[in-house]
């Protein structure tokens, strides 16, 4: 396997240094230099981690956990270290704990299927809040509708935090799960999850934290946080698409049941009955994406080269900048001012679709979100039916925003 390259946590942050580790940065668009502004969609991929990927497709490829020979031990090795690779990433207290999964969206169905038909019935409650992606709202609808339970909602101010009054009083004895995100994909609100989950547990309700968007751009300790589950995205994380991870409590997952069946979740089977294998593997039938999961643990590796909080530090500079110079421009208003924000920028332009918005910007290079973001209850509330959405990671620079800022006064300049 070849050596990572990564940035030592000790380096003043570099981020043009940074920079030359993404090939696809160097790209041009319309005879312009890309300016990559749709991350909180999918992170790019550094170098090390495309290397990742090539060297164990043309060196290790194998299948794991079923045979002896020399590729397949190599394979098994890198695959498993790469969820102690992400226990330690979350600090999980046991890497039986880290479920890998498709994504964000497949640890919360595996969730709504697994726990949810065991502990959820007719008459109970679960609670999402109004700032979720639709993958923190389907399946548990889905859920009620089959068992007769209620969906309840966490209402927002204006400026898009969550009302923790109306929160509080949300629950009841029919309470059986909460199910929250860490950070808004729509908005970037960076919800106070660790006082949330407190407060369900003392009601004695479990807490399911969507982390897609937190992940990759703050540093995440689940045993900090005493959530009962964590899903996220290696996409978003400088890593492959089609691949993720669902933090459990071990004794939550051992008491629920497989979410599907078939090779690897077993101990035993004969036709009149199935012993199924201890957790985490129960919950991952099949050959999985091998791949995706040492590739995975190279992001992980780079990012904590990098560091988390100075991750964060980079990004929330970004934000104020960016901030500072949106209120510069008239005829621009900010969807989302919460205080406590990811580097988020969503915005609708007067006079200006926001479809025809991004189709402008990216004239001038600028790739952007426009859209309902998968959150049309979050446009519901705000009166819009989309924004534009503006979304920085560790690799933008200041000067991009300054391009991002021309590039909508240059929009606003073609309608007027």
């Amino acid at each position: 396997m070849s050596a990572l390259r990564v940035v030592s946590s000790d380096q003043t942050f570099d981020v043009e240094r940074i920079r030359q580790d993404f090939p696809i940065l160097a790209t041009r668009v319309k005879d312009k230099p890309l300016v990559y502004l749709d991350n909180a969609a999918s992170a790019q991929m550094p170098r090390p981690v495309l290397d990742r990927w090539v060297c164990y497709h043309s060196s290790e490829h194998a299948n794991i956990h079923r045979a002896v020979h020399h590729l397949s031990e190599i394979a098994t090795a890198e695959y498993d270290q790469a969820r102690r690779k992400v226990q330690t990433f979350i600090n999980a207290r046991e890497d039986r704990e880290v479920i890998f999964t498709r994504g964000t969206t497949q640890a919360i169905n595996l969730v709504a299927y697994s726990f949810g038909r065991a502990f959820i019935g007719a008459g109970d409650e679960i609670i999402v809040s109004a700032l979720e992606h639709h993958s923190n709202i389907v399946p548990w609808q889905m859920l009620c509708e089959e068992k007769g339970a209620k969906l309840r909602v966490i209402p927002c101010n204006d400026v898009g935090e969550l009302l923790q009054d109306a929160y509080a009083g949300l629950f009841t004895a029919r309470t059986k799960l909460v199910a929250l995100t860490h950070v808004s994909n729509a908005l970037g609100t960076v919800n106070p999850v660790k006082d949330m989950i407190t407060l369900a547990h003392s009601h004695g309700v479990p807490v399911l934290i969507d982390g897609a968007q937190a992940a990759p751009h703050l540093s995440v300790d689940v045993q900090a946080l005493d959530c009962d589950f964590y899903a996220f995205s290696t996409h978003k994380m400088c890593g492959p698409t089609g691949f993720g991870a669902l933090y459990g409590k071990a004794h939550l997952l051992e008491k629920m049941p497989p979410f599907e069946g078939g090779g690897d979740m077993i101990l035993s089977v004969t036709f009149e009955k199935t012993i199924y294998n201890t957790i985490p593997f129960k919950f991952e039938a099949g050959t999985p994406p091998i791949a995706a999961a040492i590739t995975f643990g190279a992001a992980v590796d780079y990012l904590s080269g990098i560091g988390m909080d100075r991750i964060a530090a980079h990004e929330h500079a970004l934000l104020e900048h960016a901030t500072a110079r949106f209120a510069e421009l008239d005829g621009v208003r900010l969807i989302g001012t919460a205080k406590e924000k990811a580097a988020v920028l969503s915005f609708v332009m007067e006079g200006v679709h926001p479809h025809d918005a991004g189709t402008l910007l990216n004239d001038e290079g600028v790739a952007v979100r426009t859209g309902h973001h998968c959150a049309q209850p979050v446009m519901q509330r705000f009166g819009v039916p989309a924004t534009v959405r503006a979304s920085f990671a560790f690799y933008n620079t200041h000067a991009e925003v300054d391009t991002l800022v021309a590039a909508v006064r240059k929009t606003q300049k073609f309608f007027a």
